[in-house]
């Protein structure tokens, strides 16, 4: 599937700050791939015409079971509404069924800035991974210290 290139719904003042989020998605299953697949135009439509909402792409790699998506908000409160309407509420909570791994990046950027690049997404969502990781070590050893 193509990418789903950058799109602008609002303009964000030139001397604003925007919030980015980056997140990926992987599948466990082929299925779930199409699943998610299917739902994602919805979304991708509902995140165009949500308030506060200043940028939206999607990368869908279906065979291999993984998608990113990168977007960017007015605020913090902007993307929570957002994710807690429909229908991306209820999408999410059924697709936590069928996925095996996600994970989220969020940092601000000024407006001049965007549209943010998928090299930077994924650099940030590696960065999260890792942070991530190295947190639950952390907790992993102050366990068996302790135990």
């Amino acid at each position: 599937m193509p990418d789903v290139p950058w799109s602008t719904p609002t303009r964000p003042d030139p001397g604003a700050e925007v919030y980015v989020m980056a997140s990926r998605f992987e599948t466990a299953s082929l299925t779930g791939a199409l699943r998610f697949f299917l739902k994602s135009p919805g979304i991708v439509l509902q995140m165009r015409k949500a308030p506060g909402a200043h940028g939206v792409a999607l990368r869908a790699r279906v065979l291999r079971r993984t998608f990113l998506t990168l977007s960017a908000w007015e605020d913090r409160d902007a993307l929570y509404r957002f994710a807690g309407s429909e229908p991306h509420r209820s999408s999410s909570r059924s697709a936590a069924a069928y996925t095996k791994e996600a994970g989220f990046a969020f940092w601000t950027v000024p407006a001049s800035e965007l549209p943010i690049g998928w090299a930077e997404a994924e650099r940030r969502l590696a960065e999260a991974k890792k942070a991530k990781t190295e947190k639950e070590e952390q907790k992993e050893e102050q366990k068996e210290g302790r135990g």
